[in-house]
């Protein structure tokens, strides 16, 4: 007999003694967990197909590890732009023994928390941590606007050494209008303006913009 189920936003096959990695879920190894989204029962007698899901089954299952999956590369590059980014990322997950495949009205034989709690939870955590990851750049947005309110009089960023019109008008767009703001320029700002805009390292470094709008910006 077997199973398909739906958790984490993905649906899998599973029959009993199978070992199922699945998104990260609000437990601990040794937990028993239930999933109650049941797809499909198959492989004993008709076919039960949901509509979108069986009323009253369920998959039973025991925690065995919470960790992290195996490490994912993410390479970006821009052709002719000396542009490279190289992350790489790994993914929490949960490895479930499964241990029942129950039909409707059928009882479990292990005492199984609600599937719900189970997918809820990291979301809820991920809300409470939101307001702490956003209190940080709130502190450094007036850094980074202040400048900008500084050279509202727009100066005109073609004085800058490899700079035309064209060009100019990116860095407007990217909320660049002034001498003050790229005489404060550090190198990870640079970095995160060269994602907006293709080539502006390049340009910045050979034709010195920092020490060119320094001078600029205080003639």
């Amino acid at each position: 007999m077997y199973a398909v189920i739906k958790t984490g936003g993905k649906q899998y096959k599973v029959a009993e003694g199978d070992i199922l990695k699945v998104e990260k879920l609000d437990a601990e190894a040794g937990d028993v967990v239930a999933f109650d989204e049941v797809l499909m029962l198959g492989g004993d007698g008709d076919a039960m197909v949901g509509s979108p899901t069986v009323d009253g089954a369920s998959v039973t299952g025991e925690v065995l590890d919470i960790r992290k999956d195996k490490k994912v590369l993410v390479f970006k590059k821009r052709r002719r732009q000396n542009y490279r980014r190289k992350k790489g990322h790994r993914q929490w997950i949960a490895v479930i023994s499964v241990a029942e495949i129950l039909k409707p009205g059928a009882k479990s034989k292990l005492s199984a928390k609600a599937k719900t709690a189970k997918t809820e939870a990291p979301a809820a955590e991920a809300k409470a941590e939101k307001p702490a990851s956003k209190a940080a750049p709130k502190k450094e947005a007036p850094k980074k606007e202040a400048p900008k309110a500084a050279a509202a009089t727009n100066d005109d960023l073609t004085q800058l050494t490899g700079v035309g019109p064209a060009f100019a008008k990116k860095l407007n767009e990217a909320g660049v209008t002034g001498f003050a703001q790229i005489a404060a320029w550090d190198a990870a700002e640079i970095d995160r303006l060269d994602g907006e805009i293709s080539g502006l390292k390049t340009k910045a470094e050979k034709g010195d913009w920092v020490a060119e709008a320094k001078k600029l910006a205080g003639s």
